[in-house]
C-alpha cells in the first residue's frame, strides 16, 4: 500500500505547492473510514482509493481531485456523510465525492430505459464538474487491473460494461491510453484465448525478424538528423484489442494484417511536424486514403497530431503520428489537460480544451426529452470517429463517420435539413446516402415544400437528424389523424342528427381524461 509520503511526493512531482495537510487530513480520514473492509482480494479496502488517487497524479490534476479519489467511497460505503466531509474539506470537495458517489450508483449497463436515464444522469455530472468522471475512469481503470480476485461472472459483466461505456468514453475526452488499457484489460476477461493468441504471434514475430521496432525508429531517427530536425521518436506494437479488432473488421488473418506497429515523432515546432512529414514521404511510400492532419483540422477534445501510414522496412506498413511536445502532453491527458499543473500552477497549454465548452459541444444539440432518443444520441456522438467537412462558406463542420449529406444539413440547421432535396459534393450532385469524407465541401439544395421522409432514418447516423426527423413525422402524422378524426366524428354526429361544436369536443374529451379536443381528434 503506497503510504501517505510515497503520495506526496507523487504530487510533489510536478505540484511543489500543494496542500500537504490537506491530503494527510484526507488520507487519514479515508484509512479511518474504510477499517476493518477488505477487498475481494482480502487486502484492506483503502489500498483501492489510494491506487485511484496515485493513477491522477499522473495526469498533474490538482489538490481537490487527489482528495475526491482518497474519499470517492467513503459517502457510499462507510458512515461517513456528505455534509461532515464539506465541514472536514470543504463544500467543492464534498460536491465531487457526491457526484462520484451517484456515478458510481448508476447502472449503465442495466436495461435500455434505465440505462438511457442514467446516461443522462452521467453527462449532466460531467457537466457540472468534468472532474467527477475523471475519478470515476481511474476508479473504473483500477478496479480493471485488480479484477481477477471478483467472481467470474461479474468479471464479465464489469469487462463488458468497461468496453461499452468507459473505454469509448475515455477516448472521446482525448485521453487515448486510458482507452488502450481498458480495452486491453477487458479483452483479457472477455477472449482470453483470442488476446493470447495474439501476443503469442507477437513473440514469434520478434523471434523471425528481430527488433523491428528498434530498426525503424533509428530509421527514422536517421532521416530526421540528416534535415537537422531536433525530435524523439518512440515506437511500439499496438495493443492486443487493437490488433484484434483489425482482424475482425477487415477479416484478416494475423500474417496478412499490416500496420500493427505504431510510430510517434515529437518535435519542438509545428513547423517542424511538417518537416518532419515531408522526410518521412520522402524515404518510404505513402499508403494512399491514409493520411490526416488533425493539426489543421483539430479534433473537438483538442487533439492536435499528423497522421500518416508508410511502407517502411520489408514492405511492412507503419503508422507514423507526429506532433509537438505541448500536442503531445494534450494527446496523452485530452480533456484533463485543462486540469493540469506544472511547478506548482495551472499548465497553461494552448492547445488545451475547456471541459465547460467541450461537453456542451457534446451536449448543445441533446434537446430531447426522450431518454431513449438522448441515449441514442450519446452513443452516436460519443462513440463514432469523426470527419470534417467544409460549408460552401469554408466553415468546418465535425460529424460522426458515416455522416451523409442529410446529417450535414440538420447540423446547420433542422429548417434546412427539413427541406434537403439534394446536395453537391465539391460540386458535383451526389444521392442524399453519400457517406462523406474528410475534407469535403458540401452544398445543400432545398425546397420549400419538402418534408422529411421515412426512409431517411435508415441513412442518417446522427442523434440531432434521426430526432428530428421523427419529430417531422410525428407532426405529420398527427396532422392526418387530426383530420381522419375530425371526419369520423362529423359522421358521428351526423348519425344521430346533431352538429359538430367546440365546446363537445372540449367536454368529451375532458371526460376520457384527455387535455385538448386537439388530442380527441388525433
Amino acid at each position: 500500500m503506497i503510504d501517505v509520503e510515497d503520495l506526496l511526493a507523487l504530487v510533489r512531482n510536478y505540484n511543489p505547492r500543494s496542500n500537504a495537510k490537506l491530503i494527510r487530513d484526507a488520507y487519514e480520514y479515508g484509512m479511518r473510514m474504510h477499517e476493518g473492509q477488505f477487498r475481494h482480494s482480502g487486502e484492506p479496502y483503502f489500498t483501492h482509493p489510494i491506487a485511484v488517487a496515485a493513477i491522477l497524479t499522473e495526469m498533474r490534476l490538482d489538490d481537490a481531485t487527489i482528495v475526491t479519489a482518497l474519499l470517492h467511497d467513503t459517502i457510499e460505503d462507510t458512515r461517513s456523510t456528505k455534509n461532515e466531509v464539506a465541514t472536514m474539506f470543504g463544500s467543492e470537495i464534498s460536491e465531487l465525492v457526491d457526484g462520484v458517489t451517484k456515478l458510481t450508483n448508476l447502472e449503465l449497463s442495466s436495461a435500455q430505459s434505465k440505462q438511457a436515464e442514467n446516461f443522462r444522469k452521467l453527462f449532466m455530472a460531467m457537466s457540472r464538474d468534468m472532474r467527477v468522471i475523471l475519478v470515476k475512469l481511474a476508479d473504473r481503470l483500477h478496479n480493471m487491473r485488480t479484477i481477477r480476485s471478483m467472481r467470474p461472472d461479474k468479471q464479465v459483466k464489469k469487462a463488458r460494461e468497461t468496453m461499452d461505456i468507459y473505454a469509448p468514453l475515455a477516448g472521446r475526452m482525448g485521453m487515448q491510453w486510458m482507452r488502450e488499457e481498458l480495452e486491453d484489460l477487458a479483452f483479457k476477461v472477455i477472449n482470453p484465448e483470442a488476446r493470447s493468441s495474439i501476443i503469442r504471434r507477437f513473440v514469434s514475430l520478434q523471434r523471425d525478424s528481430g527488433d523491428i521496432i528498434g530498426q525503424i525508429t533509428a530509421d527514422i531517427r536517421a532521416e530526421l538528423e540528416k534535415e537537422g530536425i531536433d525530435a524523439d521518436v518512440f515506437g511500439r506494437a499496438k495493443k492486443p484489442f487493437s490488433v484484434w479488432r483489425k482482424m475482425q473488421e477487415k477479416q484478416l488473418a494475423f500474417s496478412r494484417l499490416s500496420d500493427i506497429y505504431g510510430f510517434r515523432i515529437i518535435t519542438r515546432t509545428e513547423m517542424d511536424c511538417y518537416r518532419a512529414l515531408g522526410v518521412i514521404h520522402h524515404r518510404w511510400r505513402a499508403v494512399p486514403g491514409r493520411f490526416k492532419d488533425y493539426i489543421s483540422q483539430p479534433k473537438s477534445n483538442g487533439y492536435r497530431s499528423i497522421h500518416t501510414t508508410v511502407s517502411g522496412r520489408d514492405g511492412k506498413r507503419v503508422e507514423v503520428q507526429i506532433r509537438t511536445r505541448q500536442m503531445h502532453e494534450v494527446a496523452e491527458a485530452g480533456v484533463a489537460a485543462h486540469w493540469a499543473y506544472r511547478d506548482g500552477v495551472r499548465t497553461r497549454n494552448p492547445f488545451a480544451v475547456d471541459p465547460a465548452e467541450w461537453i456542451a459541444q457534446l451536449t448543445d444539440r441533446f434537446d430531447t426529452e426522450d431518454h431513449n432518443e438522448f441515449l441514442e444520441h450519446v452513443k452516436l456522438e460519443m462513440y463514432q470517429d469523426q470527419v470534417f467537412c467544409f460549408t460552401p462558406k469554408g466553415d468546418v463542420l465535425q460529424l460522426p463517420r458515416g455522416a451523409t449529406p442529410i446529417d450535414f444539413a440538420y447540423a446547420i440547421h433542422t429548417r434546412l435539413g427539413n427541406s434537403c432535396v439534394g446536395a453537391k459534393i465539391d460540386g458535383i450532385r451526389v444521392p442524399l446516402w453519400t457517406r462523406l469524407k474528410n475534407g469535403q465541401s458540401v452544398d445543400i439544395i432545398a425546397a420549400s415544400g419538402q418534408r422529411p421522409q421515412a426512409t431517411w432514418l435508415d441513412i442518417v447516423v446522427t442523434g440531432r437528424a434521426k430526432a428530428a426527423i421523427r419529430r417531422s413525422l410525428r407532426e405529420e402524422d398527427r396532422d392526418r389523424f387530426m383530420r381522419l378524426g375530425r371526419e369520423l366524428v362529423r359522421v358521428s354526429f351526423e348519425h344521430v342528427g346533431r352538429k359538430v361544436t367546440d365546446k363537445a369536443l372540449r367536454t368529451a374529451a375532458k371526460q376520457m381524461g384527455l387535455p385538448s379536443a386537439e388530442e380527441l381528434l388525433a
